[in-house]
């Protein structure tokens, strides 16, 4: 690789590219009108690129350049907003062999090139491999050569820019404007939310940012925006995402996160419409600001969870491992400051400690939640507040009938009283025959207790539950 590099370096390309020809027209994007990006969840844009042209009348060529590499070509789709009724398609080809010195290197294997010296003389030369290169010079085998290596032409597989070629039926003779649609792959966005909680855990403040990622192969210049937030079913086609995987990212300027969305139900989906424009770079990621909301009530639940599988085995000493999960929730309601569909995403939250600084305590994913509902974001597992669970009996009293009796204790080493939720997952047909605490039967697998633990003090929960199963 570190040869092939070299004589790259070593040989300049230099190539006469032929122009397009009299019956082929350029459709470029510096007579772009105006350009519309809708982007989905997944992976997914849809794109309305609108431009202004004099086509000739009658069956003409043109290209349409500057389109996506990772178009669709199928879905796409041309109108002539001036006179609908007098374009048509009668054949369409979509170019993304693009150019580049590798490529053309491969398509000249076997030709004649020449390489020029210094003092303007020159060999004629049979390129026979790409990877050193090594040429055939006067029946001699050269690995690699000082000098300019000059290509007699493009090929005419190999285009500069993606473009949509087509073969078009046009009966309007002044200037128009038409609209190609779109959809492609490699661009999409999801919610990056940032919460900051006071320091009694009651209230935070959240900030919502709208995360856009554009690896599409075109750049989208003061485009409108809209999002659409919901699952939207698509064909799958294993060949097409193959050719569609993504690149790597780099760094966006949060200059443009200053405008706001606006919101509406759109189908079964939400679709977010940006005030104003913005630029889509290819190759970039940008961040632009969702919402904003002060003084979200918060509640923080410690809560202890079990399995299924504790009421069939039998269990001959202390479970000890099992952390206490610790959760924030809030409701996405008006009365909380909120109540708008809330896009799924992750959301980072944040703490001041004692000297004032903000720290990072933990994260999750939501869902997309519409308003009414509410949210539980899983933040860690408590460091001072910890569970053990001992299986006091087992007995399997016949086929599928079991009873078991365990003992859960809790100790907190805070300096205030806690209350800790303990979620059990009862399988089967069950009843609790006696227990220490009241209980809740929120669903018909679930146990719920809430044991309020002191400071610096234990609590322990004994139950027994008969199962049948």
């Amino acid at each position: 690789m570190k040869t092939r590099l070299l004589a790259l370096a070593l040989l300049v390309v230099v190539v006469a590219v032929q122009s397009v020809t009299a019956a082929t027209l350029a459709v470029t994007r510096e007579v772009q009108k105006d350009v519309m990006v809708t982007i989905y969840n997944g992976n997914l844009g849809l794109v309305k690129d609108v431009r202004e042209v004099t086509l000739p009348l009658g069956t003409h060529e043109a290209q349409f350049m500057d389109v996506a590499a990772q178009i669709d070509p199928t879905s796409v789709h041309l109108t002539s907003l001036s006179d609908p009724a007098g374009l048509a398609i009668l054949e369409q080809n979509y170019e993304y062999d693009l150019l580049s010195s590798d490529k053309l290197l491969e398509k000249y294997l076997g030709k004649t090139v020449r390489l020029y010296q210094s003092d303007g003389t020159f060999n004629e030369a049979k390129l026979l491999a790409t990877a050193g290169p090594v040429f055939e010079i006067n029946g001699q085998i050269h690995l690699g050569y000082s000098g300019r290596m000059v290509l007699p032409a493009l090929p005419e597989n190999l285009v500069a820019r993606p473009t949509l070629v087509w073969l078009l039926r046009n009966r309007t003779a002044a200037a128009q404007k038409v609209e190609a649609s779109y959809l492609t792959g490699g661009i999409t966005w999801k919610a990056d939310y940032v919460m900051v909680v006071n320091a009694a855990d009651t209230t935070s403040d959240l900030t919502g940012w709208v995360t856009i990622d554009n690896k599409s192969g075109a750049t989208y210049a003061s485009a409108a925006l809209k999002l659409v937030a919901g699952d939207v079913n698509r064909a799958r086609d294993g060949r097409r995402e193959g050719r569609m995987l993504d690149l790597a990212a780099k760094a966006a300027s949060a200059r443009e996160a200053s405008r706001d969305f606006a919101e509406e139900g759109f189908f079964e989906y939400h679709l977010y419409t940006l005030d104003g424009r913005t630029t889509l770079k290819d190759q970039q990621t940008k961040q632009l600001a969702l919402l904003n909301a002060a003084g979200v009530p918060v509640t923080k639940h410690l809560t202890y969870y079990g399995a299924q599988d504790y009421y069939r085995n039998a269990y001959g000493m202390p479970i000890s491992n099992q952390k206490v999960a610790v959760l924030l929730e809030i409701g996405n309601s008006k009365d909380n400051r909120l109540g708008v569909p809330l896009p799924k995403g992750k959301v980072r939250v944040y703490k001041a400690d004692s000297a004032g600084s903000q720290q990072f305590i933990g994260e999750d994913w939501i869902d997309h939640t519409p308003a009414g509902e509410r949210v539980k974001i899983k933040l860690g597992d408590a460091f001072d507040v910890v569970g053990e669970r001992t299986q006091k009996d087992w007995r399997k009293l016949g086929p599928g009938l079991w009873e078991v009796e365990w003992e859960i204790a809790l100790r907190n080493h805070k300096s205030q009283d806690q209350t800790v939720t303990v979620i059990e997952p009862v399988p089967g047909d069950w009843q609790v025959l006696q227990s220490t605490h009241a209980y809740e039967k929120p669903e018909a697998h679930t146990l719920r207790f809430s044991l309020a633990v002191p400071k610096d003090g234990a609590t322990k929960l004994v139950y027994r539950v008969r199962i049948r199963g």
